[in-house]
């Protein structure tokens, strides 16, 4: 069952979100893509999280299919 997109706790980068552009609100199309950045900084948002997908496009996440958290290694010791 997917999640709903008001709460910024559910949704990573590199989550599969479904999203509804500003110019696509009124036909209600959705675009499927991957979490790159979250540009809402609240943790929740009445009329949905916006974010910014892998391939650029804008919008906010209608819902959440897949949750994937990335793990960051950036810190970690090289042995």
């Amino acid at each position: 069952m997917p999640l709903s997109g008001n709460n910024r706790e559910i949704i990573k980068i590199g989550s599969t979100v479904r999203v509804i552009k500003k110019s696509d609100q009124k036909t209600g199309k959705i675009s499927e893509g991957v979490v790159r950045e979250i540009l809402t900084k609240s943790k929740f948002h009445p009329h949905r999280i916006k974010v910014i997908l892998e391939d650029g496009i804008t919008g906010r996440v209608k819902e959440v299919v897949n949750v994937s958290i990335k793990k960051d290694t950036s810190k970690e010791k090289l042995l």
